[in-house]
């Protein structure tokens, strides 16, 4: 950034950093189960991922609880890993729903899990890398 006080559309600042990244997080329950198959657990699935999203200073922009897998467009402090964000929502998620619904883990979760070890999870920005390899390059010019 230049010494001009330029405002990055998009990004969020702080008083020691800006940033400006999204995440795109899919995971699926153990075993693909349908679990969410009803309006009011898709309804609880959601609560408590917005509540373990603001015990970790996680912001959820976009969310969406499908019957066998959960989508998450989520930006965070770049004092969380991507790994951390991760093991946060989804291990938070599992013991607060089991706690819930402790039937439904003697029925379909016998493993005690609730989702796979695995998740998809990718970048998003505003700008292609061509984009910002440009901007890059273009830093001596601009003086």
């Amino acid at each position: 950034m230049s010494n001009k006080k330029e405002k990055i559309v998009g990004a969020i600042y702080t008083q020691t950093y800006v940033y400006n990244f999204h995440f795109h997080l899919i995971w699926t329950t153990k075993y693909r189960h349908k679990l969410f198959t009803t309006g009011t657990l898709v309804q609880e699935m959601k609560e408590i991922l917005i509540r373990i999203a603001k015990l970790n200073e996680i912001t959820i922009e976009k969310m969406e609880v499908m019957p066998d897998h959960v989508h998450l467009l989520i930006s965070f402090k770049p004092k969380l890993s991507a790994t951390g964000a991760v093991k946060a929502i989804k291990g938070a998620s599992a013991r607060m729903f089991f706690e819930k619904h402790p039937e439904i883990k003697a029925q379909k979760f016998w493993s005690g899990h609730l989702w796979t070890r695995s998740y998809y999870m990718s970048t998003l920005g505003t700008m292609s890398k061509e984009v910002v390899e440009q901007y890059i390059d273009d830093q001596y010019k601009k003086k």
